[in-house]
């Protein structure tokens, strides 16, 4: 299975949303990062069929959207950042009314959402009203009712957003146990979300595609660019205004700071690895700061 994205762009009157992206997907999980702003939102709705690209097209094994027509949603599974619920419906009852929506035969409805409580570990409270769930059981229901019809394509913009770690933790493990043999593509702009299970990473800046990197090599462009050095109290804030500090450490007296820069920000710094934080906020450090 091969999912193009071939010179995709949305424009907004004068404001490109998304900028020329192209991209060959292939099964695997890949995390799309990005600032909020960034594009992400709106290249996902375009992927879902949801907005209609300015120019370019998505094209499924060789074929675009148009052609495919609704068999191509038959491959899709969406999860949109602000998913709606009816809070009256039990879990059970909102399955089976979206197993319907996707066109399910009524016996393997009732099967698949059987199977999808289970395993998001909801099937103990199936019968209760949606109203009564947490944030993250809310999550979990969603990324259940996703799975309906076994799409091969699961497109999931923000899906931790308002998670404590714990529900995170499990929401990221319930997405790698779901992703095998699918193409998975997962915004977020929390990059724990995605160092643990995205097999590639996109990195999304101003509607464009900074790089499209496999998740072992990422980092490899900023090695060498990643400093900790440790300095006294009185000294951290003029670091902090000098450098790109991505973190600080206070330890007794002392602080260390970690440094993004080019060169070395003292003799005695010690390069260390980078990390995919360091990666997001190499890039993104100044829109972050300014709460952009």
């Amino acid at each position: 299975m091969e999912l193009q994205l071939r010179n995709l762009s949305k424009q907004y009157g004068t404001k490109c949303a998304v900028d020329n992206v192209n991209a060959k997907l292939e099964p695997g999980v890949y995390g799309l990062l990005g600032a909020n702003g960034a594009g992400k939102t709106t290249l996902m709705r375009m992927i879902c069929g949801v907005l209609k690209p300015t120019s370019g097209d998505i094209r499924l094994n060789g074929k675009t959207i148009n052609e495919l027509g609704e068999q191509y949603y038959t491959h899709l599974g969406y999860m949109p950042q602000d998913f709606g619920f009816y809070p009256d419906f039990t879990a059970r009852e909102f399955m089976l009314y979206m197993a319907a929506v996707k066109g399910l035969d009524k016996r393997v409805a009732k099967t698949r959402t059987q199977d999808l409580l289970h395993m998001v570990n909801l099937d103990d409270v199936a019968d209760k009203k949606i109203k009564s769930y947490s944030g993250g059981m809310k999550q979990r229901l969603g990324i259940a009712q996703v799975e309906l019809n076994n799409p091969s394509i699961l497109i999931l913009d923000e899906p931790t957003a308002g998670l404590d770690p714990k529900e995170r933790v499990r929401f990221r493990n319930l997405i790698s146990d779901f992703a095998k043999e699918k193409i998975v593509i997962l915004s977020t702009h929390i990059v724990s979300d995605v160092s643990y299970i995205a097999d590639t990473i996109l990195l999304m800046k101003n509607g464009s595609f900074l790089l499209q990197e496999p998740m072992a090599t990422v980092t490899d462009n900023i090695r060498g660019k990643v400093w900790e050095i440790l300095v006294d109290e009185r000294n951290a804030d003029e670091y902090s205004r000098k450098f790109s500090v991505v973190n600080l450490h206070h330890e007794n007296n002392k602080v260390r700071l970690r440094i993004i820069d080019e060169i070395a920000p003292m003799d005695d710094a010690i390069a260390v690895s980078p990390s995919l934080e360091d990666l997001f906020l190499y890039h993104f450090g100044e829109e972050t700061r300014e709460g952009k």
